[in-house]
C-alpha cells in the first residue's frame, strides 16, 4: 500500500502539469444535432400545459405564456455539440443545419458561474450562435477575444 501511495506523490505533479488545454472555438462544418426538434403540436401541447400553471403567473417568467411566438421561440431548440462533444449549444430549430454549419467564430468570451467558467464560442455576424466549454479550470481568452484570424479564437485554461 505504502508503495501505491509512493507511486501516486511522484506522478501527481505529471497530473497536474497535463492540466493545462488550450481550446480553439470548433470548426462548425462538423458539427452535430443530438437532440431532436419538438415538432408543432407537441410545442402547443406544452404550451397549454405550461402556462396554465397558476404558479407561474405569479412569477417573473410569465412573459412567455402571454404569446404562442414568444413560448415558441423559447421551447423551439435542439441541443448541438461540436464534433468532439467538448462544446455544446441549445440552438433554434427555425435555423437551417446549412446555415449553423456554415457559420465561422467571430468572438470568445469567458463567465463565470461560482466554480465553473463558461467559455463561449460567438458565431456568426450577429452572434446569435453560440457554443459553450465547461471547465473547472480557471481559463482566460488569448488576446482580445475576437477571431479576425481564426487562430486567435483560443482560450488557455490551467
Amino acid at each position: 500500500m505504502r508503495s501505491a501511495s509512493i507511486a501516486f506523490a511522484l506522478l501527481l505533479p505529471a497530473l497536474v502539469a497535463s492540466a493545462t488545454e488550450t481550446l480553439p472555438c470548433p470548426l462548425l462544418a462538423s458539427a452535430i444535432q443530438v437532440g431532436n426538434c419538438p415538432d408543432e403540436a407537441g410545442l402547443q401541447y406544452t404550451f397549454t400545459g405550461y402556462c396554465s400553471d397558476n404558479r407561474r403567473m405569479y412569477e417573473q417568467d410569465a412573459e412567455v405564456c402571454t404569446d404562442y411566438q414568444q413560448y415558441r421561440k423559447l421551447k423551439n431548440v435542439a441541443h448541438w455539440e461540436s464534433a468532439d462533444g467538448a462544446f455544446t449549444a441549445y440552438l433554434s430549430c427555425d435555423l437551417p443545419a446549412e446555415q449553423i454549419r456554415a457559420a465561422r467564430a467571430s468572438r470568445m468570451t469567458i463567465a463565470k458561474r461560482g466554480q465553473i467558467s463558461l467559455l463561449a464560442c460567438h458565431y456568426g455576424e450577429d452572434n446569435s450562435i453560440s457554443f459553450t466549454y465547461r471547465s473547472r479550470l480557471q481559463c482566460k481568452v488569448a488576446g482580445d477575444g475576437h477571431c479576425a484570424p481564426a487562430a486567435a479564437c483560443q482560450a488557455i485554461c490551467e
